[in-house]
């Protein structure tokens, strides 16, 4: 009998998880081994992590178990960190366990903060945006508020909270941070006024790409709220009492959260492949140029968008998109089949705004305010159904009224 080749996933985020999920259904259960690493025994929902960040959603609602979405009847699962992909070896190596071999390697691996060389980030700034990171946010801003009435001299940049980025996780942040100020307020007998909240944005515009109508409904929004913007802006340095802007202006505060954007897994780089800020212009089947045994999806990988001739962003639906096919090429090369090649399919964009304020284009259709919320809803549903069915949605789910 022939031997069964190993499948080995990398990551358990958005592209890890569905691979895993649908490699079950297109393989029978002797047709291949297939293992997932991931270093937490938890998936969790990244784009739902402004939320706990700003203590509008418990951290746990983010999460789910491997164990209760997985089969591990059909999937061997190792709970570690991946050191390094030894691609002519066929191997990959893992901070705690022995080399795993591999036959078809999915590299899933996620991303990590890009400071695009601003000095101070990693060390002044909050820019984990992982489960225990948006915790920390959460119980810093607790923090800042609970300590002003306690210090003798309370100083304004207690409560001045700097967003670096003004991309769809800033801007859901920020939404999420103002709909609570508020309430942050009335509890600790704050006036609401002492509060400041700047977004800082290089780009000449907030949410760039974003047709301009909902990007000007959104930042109307947030500024009633209190949030000043500061648009073309670059940060030139993260201090540990605030930042350095290019044009030379300091803001003081004690809370700066970076959200410039990401890039690809440092895996990417260590382990070889010719990329750009970690990220590998993958062939139109997902496969790393090459390397016919090794697919790269979600974060790591980089997909052309002929049209527009830049890169797709690397979102969660280009990255459940990626892991369907890659789940039927597997199949393809275990079964010697034709394999298929990744055409996205962007049903459309939403981003929240705090409270039920989102904005988006689904089709051709601008959507704002609660009808926009709506639908942001329900795209989070529909991932918790493609991954879990009726059974994860039910539990996880949000309701979108």
């Amino acid at each position: 009998m022939a031997t069964k080749p190993n499948v080995l996933i990398l990551g358990a985020g958005y592209g890890g998880m569905v691979t895993a999920t649908k490699i079950t259904k297109q393989l029978g259960h002797n047709d291949a081994n297939v293992t997932l690493v991931s270093k937490h025994n938890y998936h969790y929902q990244t784009t739902w992590l402004h939320e706990p960040a700003a203590g509008t959603l418990h951290h746990d609602r983010t999460r789910m178990p491997i164990d209760n979405v997985i089969d591990r009847n059909k999937i061997n699962f190792i709970q570690d960190e991946v050191v390094k992909i030894n691609k002519e070896d066929n191997t990959v190596s893992l901070k705690e366990n022995e080399d795993v071999e591999y036959d078809y390697l999915v590299t899933a691996l996620g991303a990590v903060p890009e400071t695009f060389g601003v000095p101070g980030v990693f060390e002044h700034s909050f820019n984990k945006w992982t489960v225990n990171g948006a915790r920390e946010m959460k119980e810093h801003i607790e923090y800042m508020f609970a300590r002003y009435h306690n210090e003798e001299d309370p100083k304004d940049d207690l409560l001045t909270f700097i967003v670096a980025g003004a991309g769809f996780t800033g801007i859901e942040f920020i939404g999420e941070l103002s709909e609570r100020v508020p309430d942050l307020c009335k509890e600790y007998d704050i006036p609401k006024n002492k509060v400041k909240m700047y977004v800082i944005e290089a780009a000449p515009t907030a949410l760039p790409g974003f047709d301009p109508e909902l990007v000007e409904y959104a930042m109307n929004l947030l500024e009633n709220r209190g949030v000043e913007f500061k648009i073309n802006m670059p940060i030139s340095e993260v201090k540990e009492d605030g930042v350095v802007l290019k044009d030379g202006e300091e803001i003081k505060s004690a809370t700066v959260v970076w959200a410039t954007g990401v890039r690809g897994n440092p895996v990417i780089e260590e382990s070889g492949f010719e990329n750009m800020r970690g990220r590998v212009k993958v062939d139109p089947d997902l496969r790393a140029p090459g390397h016919d045994n090794i697919f790269i999806i979600g974060d790591c990988s980089l997909v052309i968008n002929e049209e527009a001739d830049r890169p797709y962003p690397p979102t969660a639906q280009i990255a459940m998109q990626q892991a369907e096919t890659v789940a039927k090429n597997l199949r393809a090369l275990i079964k010697g089949e034709q394999l298929s090649e990744f055409t996205p399919d962007i049903k459309g964009t939403v981003a929240s705004l705090g409270g039920k304020e989102a904005i988006g284009v689904v089709g051709n259709k601008k959507l704002f305010g609660t009808s926009a919320n709506f639908m942001k809803k329900m795209i989070d549903n529909r991932y918790l159904w493609i991954l879990g069915g009726i059974g994860l949605t039910l539990k996880k789910g949000k309701n979108p009224f």
